[in-house]
C-alpha cells in the first residue's frame, strides 16, 4: 500500500487518518443500531438491582474455603487462593453475573481464622487479613509485620456497589502512593492521577502518548507493595486519584462484582502470589525465542521461500517466517474468514511448510474472528450457527474497513469446536503457531449479542476466551507440542493460555521507539511476560530509516520476542537493506542466539515463578520510590541491565545507575553506581551492563532451534570484592515437550561463587532428568571478569596450563588464558558438578 500521509510528531491537533494497510477501520454505525443500543442500555439501568453503598451486615458462615457475609443487600464472599492472595465477591441480590475469566483455578483451603466481635469480623491467614467492619459493610487489609504486629495497606473507601447499571468498588489512597497498571497504555509509569478506560480498542500509529489501546488490564500494582485486580471483564473504567485526588475507583456497565487483592513483601513475591491465583505462562517453544521473518505481508509461495532462502544465503538464524493474510486472499479486502490456502498464489502450501521445517524454519498463518459475508465460508457458518447475533436473533452482521461482516461467538461452545476444526486442519497440513489477529475485537458492536452477555459486557474477555480455545484444544489434539499463540488483545490471566502479546501497530519512528520499555514494564507486572514490539515499527514511515531500524532491532536482542514487522513497501526484514545495516542486524541477532541459554532460563522463570523477562530497576532497591517508575532502563533478568537508544544520532547517554558494582557486557570495564554516568554509545550496540557476582551463560551461533546445543558453554562470571558471594541459574529441556518442566525430563545449572581475600572459587553443578539433545559432557570456557590477585588455576583439584591467547585456548581440551582485566579457563565438565579455583 501507498504511505500514509505525515503527521505531527508532537502533540495537539486531530488524530492522524488511518492507513489502508491498518488492522481495520471502525465503520459508523447506523442510526438504527444506535437506536436499539439506547434501549439496550435504558433496559438495564431500569432493570439493573440497586446496592446501596451502605449495605449493612445480616449474618455469615465459614466453609472451608470462603467466609460468606449474608448482609441486607445481597451476599458478599472473600476467598483465600493463596496465604497473601484474597478474593472479594460481592453478589447483589437478583444479580446475575458471570464466571470469573481472571481465576485461574477454585479456591482451595488456605487455613484461613474468623474471630468476631460486636462491630466487625477479621477473617485472615498469617501473612494477609481482611478486617470486616459491619455497618456500614467495608474491607480493611492488613498484613502482617516481622514483629508480629499487623499493618494497615488498603482499604475499601465506601464498599463495592451495583446499582443504575455500574458495579464497582472505591478504595481509599495513600498520599504520594504510586500506582503501575491498566494494561498497555502510554502515560508514563507512574498512572496516578489518571482515568483509564477499560476497553481493548486499537491504537494505529501511535508513538509518545495513547491513554487507550489494544490491551488493557484492570489492575495495579502499588508501591506500597499490594497488587490489586478488578475481577470484571466489563466496558469500564479505572479511576486512579483522577475525579478525586484520594480515591481509586473502578467501575464496570456490567459483569463480575469482584477483585484480588495480593501482598507481599517484596515485588517478585507479590507476582509469585499474583501469578498462582490468575496462571502462570507456560513454557513456550524455543524456537519462538529465536528470530522471525514477518511482514504485512508475503503475497506468495514463492516470495515466502525466497525469503527463507535470502535469510540462510546471508548467514542470518532465522526460526520462523509469519504469514499475514494475503495466504487466504490475493488482496487486502473480501477475503477474511475464508481461511484456507488461495491455490493460486500458495499452490503448494503443505509442501512449503515442510520444506521450511526441515530448513528449521516453523510456519506462523494470521487469523482472525471475523468472516465476511464475500468470504467462501459465510454460508457454512451461518448453517452452523456460529455467529454473534443481533437483537432480532439473527447472524449479527456491520460493516468495517476489510467488507461486510460477522464476528464468530468465541464464546459458544459450538463456535469454538467449528472454529478449532480450521485450526486442527491447518496444524495437520503442517503450521507450526497461530497468531490471532484483530482480536479486541477491533469492532465490536454493542448490540452484539453473545451466548456469555451483551458485547460491551465480555468485550475485553473476547481474545482471552479466543486463546483458551486454541490453547485448550492444541493440548488435547497434540499433547506433547508446546502450542504458540500471537495475539494482541486479551485480559489478566490470558497468560495461562500461552498468549503472547505484542503492542500492535506502533509509528515506525524515534516517537514509536521510545514508549516500548514502559509497555513492556507494565504488562510484565501484571503476568503478561512476553509483551513485544513490532521491530522496526509496523506504521507509515515514508522512508526508511537504518539508524531507527538499527537500534530497534539492538533492542530487541533484548524483548522477550524478536520479530520485525512492519508494512511491506518498506522491507521488515533485515536481509533486505544495505550492507551496513545488514552487518549491525546480524550482530544483534547472533548475540541473541549466543544468549539463547539466559533467555531460556527467564523463559522458565516466568513458568514457574510468574517473573517477567522484562523487570523493573527497583527490583534492585525496593525502598527507591524514584526506582518504581523508571522506564529509560531496565533489567533483563537478574544478570542485565540494558539502556536502550531512544534519541536519534545520540552519542552519549546519561544514566542514574543504582547502587552496586557493574560492567559493561561487551567491553568489560567496571562500573560503579549509585551516581550518574555517562557511557559513550556505540553504533553497533546499545548499553548492557552486567551486575557484579552474577553469571550470564552463552552458547555458539546457531541457524535455528533444531541446531541448539550447550555442549559448549560459555559461562561469563563478573567478580567483586562488593560481591563476595555469586550465583546463577540455567535450565534446559529439548525445547519441544509440552510437560518437560513437570515431567523432569529437563536439568537445572547452578552456578555459585565464592571471593574471599585474593581466593576466588566457583563450584558448578547439575541436577535432573534426561531430554533429546541433553549434553553428556560439556566444554566450558568459564569467562572471569575483574578476577582478584591470582598464580594458580585449578578445574577439579587439576591445574590448568596457561596458553597463549584465546585462540589457542580452542584447540585444547584443559587450559587458562590471561587477557587484560579477564581470566579465561576451558574445562571438560564431565560429572555432576565441577569446581574452579582461582588463587
Amino acid at each position: 500500500p501507498p504511505p500514509p500521509p505525515p503527521r505531527p510528531r508532537g502533540g495537539g491537533g486531530p488524530p492522524p487518518p488511518p492507513h489502508p494497510a491498518t488492522r481495520g477501520l471502525h465503520a459508523a454505525r447506523d442510526n438504527g443500531t444506535r437506536f436499539l443500543a439506547t434501549l439496550l442500555a435504558l433496559a438495564a439501568l431500569l432493570l439493573a438491582p440497586a446496592l446501596a453503598l451502605a449495605a449493612n451486615y445480616r449474618s455469615h458462615v465459614v466453609e472451608p474455603e470462603a467466609l460468606v457475609i449474608t448482609s441486607d443487600e445481597g451476599r458478599l464472599t472473600l476467598r483465600f487462593h493463596t496465604p497473601q492472595a484474597l478474593e472479594v465477591h460481592l453478589e447483589p441480590e437478583g444479580d446475575r453475573q458471570l464466571a470469573s475469566f481472571s481465576i485461574a483455578q477454585p479456591a482451595v483451603p488456605q487455613g484461613a481464622t474468623l474471630t468476631e466481635t460486636a462491630e466487625s469480623l477479621v477473617y485472615g491467614t498469617s501473612a494477609l487479613r481482611a478486617v470486616i467492619a459491619k455497618s456500614p459493610l467495608r474491607i480493611r487489609h492488613e498484613r502482617a509485620r516481622p514483629d508480629g504486629s499487623w499493618e494497615s495497606f488498603l482499604a475499601e473507601e465506601r464498599g463495592g456497589y451495583a446499582y443504575a447499571g455500574k458495579r464497582g468498588f472505591r478504595f481509599e489512597l495513600a498520599e504520594g502512593e504510586q500506582l503501575v497498571g491498566g494494561g498497555q497504555r502510554v502515560l508514563g509509569m507512574d498512572r496516578r492521577g489518571q482515568r483509564l478506560p477499560l476497553y481493548n480498542k486499537p491504537s494505529y500509529g501511535y508513538t509518545t502518548h495513547a491513554e487507550q489501546m489494544y490491551y488493557s488490564l484492570p489492575a495495579v500494582l502499588s508501591d506500597r507493595k499490594y497488587l490489586l485486580l478488578f475481577d470484571n471483564s466489563a466496558k469500564g473504567v479505572m479511576d486512579l486519584g483522577k475525579t478525586e485526588a484520594e480515591v481509586m475507583h473502578f467501575e464496570a456497565i456490567g459483569g463480575r462484582v469482584g477483585y484480588v487483592v495480593v501482598s507481599g513483601e517484596s515485588y517478585p513475591q507479590i507476582l509469585e502470589h499474583y501469578t498462582r491465583v490468575t496462571g502462570r505462562q507456560p513454557l513456550p517453544p524455543r524456537w519462538a525465542l529465536g528470530h522471525y521473518a514477518s511482514r504485512f505481508g508475503y503475497r506468495s509461495e514463492a516470495e515466502v521461500r525466497e525469503v527463507v532462502r535470502k535469510h540462510r544465503e546471508l548467514g542470518f538464524p532465522l526460526d520462523a517466517v509469519v504469514i499475514d493474510i494475503y495466504w487466504f486472499g490475493p488482496d487486502i479486502k473480501g477475503h477474511m474468514g475464508h481461511l484456507r490456502w488461495d491455490r493460486n498464489t500458495f499452490p503448494t502450501a503443505e509442501a512449503m511448510m515442510a520444506d521450511l521445517k526441515a530448513d528449521g524454519v516453523r510456519t506462523v498463518l494470521v487469523t482472525e474472528p471475523f468472516v465476511l459475508t464475500t468470504s467462501s465460508r459465510w454460508d457454512e457458518v451461518v448453517a452452523a450457527d456460529v455467529l454473534a447475533k443481533d437483537l432480532a436473533g439473527k447472524p449479527k452482521t456491520f460493516d468495517f474497513y476489510f467488507g461486510n461482516t460477522g464476528l464468530i461467538d468465541i464464546f459458544k461452545p459450538e463456535a469454538q469446536q467449528w472454529f478449532w476444526g480450521i485450526y486442527q486442519g491447518l496444524f495437520e497440513q503442517g503450521m507450526d503457531g497461530v497468531w490471532g489477529d484483530l482480536g479486541e475485537p477491533e469492532v465490536h458492536p454493542e448490540d452484539t449479542v453473545h451466548v456469555a452477555g451483551i458485547a460491551d459486557e465480555v468485550h475485553n474477555a473476547y481474545g482471552h476466551t479466543w486463546a483458551q480455545m486454541v490453547y485448550e484444544n492444541h493440548v488435547r489434539a497434540f499433547p506433547d507440542k508446546r502450542p504458540f499463540i500471537l495475539m494482541r488483545a486479551g485480559a489478566a490471566g490470558s497468560q495461562r493460555y500461552g498468549m503472547i502479546p505484542w503492542t500492535g501497530d506502533v509509528d515506525r519512528s524515534w516517537g514509536g521507539l521510545k514508549p516500548q520499555v514502559e509497555l513492556a514494564l507494565q504488562m510484565g507486572l501484571l503476568g503478561m511476560g512476553y509483551n513485544h514490539s513490532d521491530l522496526g515499527g509496523f506504521a507509515g514511515g515514508e522512508r526508511f530509516d537504518p539508524e531507527l531500524y538499527e537500534r530497534w532491532l539492538q533492542y530487541g536482542v533484548f524483548q522477550p520476542v524478536f520479530r520485525p514487522h512492519a508494512q511491506d513497501h518498506i522491507p521488515s526484514e533485515p536481509v533486505f537493506h544495505g550492507r551496513r545495516t545488514r552487518e549491525r542486524s546480524l550482530a544483534a541477532i547472533e548475540l541473541r542466539y549466543r544468549l539463547m541459554p539466559y533467555l531460556y532460563t527467564l523463559a522458565w522463570e516466568n513458568a514457574t515463578r510468574g517473573l517477567p523477562l522484562t523487570r523493573p530497576l527497583s527490583f534492585l532497591d525496593e525502598s527507591d520510590p524514584a526506582l518504581f517508575v523508571r522506564d529509560d532502563a531496565y533489567l533483563w533478568g537478574d544478570a542485565l541491565l540494558v539502556a536502550p537508544v531512544t534519541e536519534r544520532r545520540q552519542r552519549r547517554k546519561t544514566l542514574d545507575l543504582p547502587a552496586g558494582v557493574y560492567f559493561d557486557f561487551h567491553s568489560g570495564e567496571r562500573i560503579e553506581g549509585g551516581r550518574t554516568v555517562e557511557m559513550k554509545l556505540e553504533p553497533e550496540h546499545i548499553p548492557v551492563l552486567a551486575r557484579a557476582g552474577h553469571f550470564v551463560p552463552l552458547v555458539p551461533v546457531h541457524r535455528h532451534a533444531g541446531e541448539y546445543s550447550s555442549a559448549e558453554l560459555e559461562l561469563r562470571y563478573y567478580a567483586d570484592p562488593s560481591a563476595p558471594v555469586g550465583a546463577g541459574r540455567m535450565y534446559e529441556d529439548d525445547g519441544e515437550l509440552r510437560t518437560a518442566i513437570e515431567d523432569g525430563r529437563s536439568e537445572l545449572l547452578t552456578f555459585r561463587a565464592r571471593q574471599q581475600d585474593s581466593a576466588l572459587t566457583i563450584a558448578l553443578a547439575r541436577g535432573g532428568g534426561d531430554y533429546a539433545g541433553k549434553p553428556e559432557t560439556r566444554s566450558v570456557t568459564l569467562v572471569v571478569e575483574n578476577p582478584p590477585a591470582h598464580e594458580t588455576f585449578l578445574a577439579d583439584g587439576q591445574p590448568l596450563p596457561l596458553v597463549a591467547d584465546a585462540k589457542a585456548l580452542t584447540a585444547v581440551e584443559r587450559g587458562a588464558v590471561v587477557d587484560g582485566s579477564r581470566v579465561r579457563l576451558k574445562f571438560p565438565w564431565r560429572g555432576p558438578a565441577a569446581a574452579v579455583e582461582l588463587r
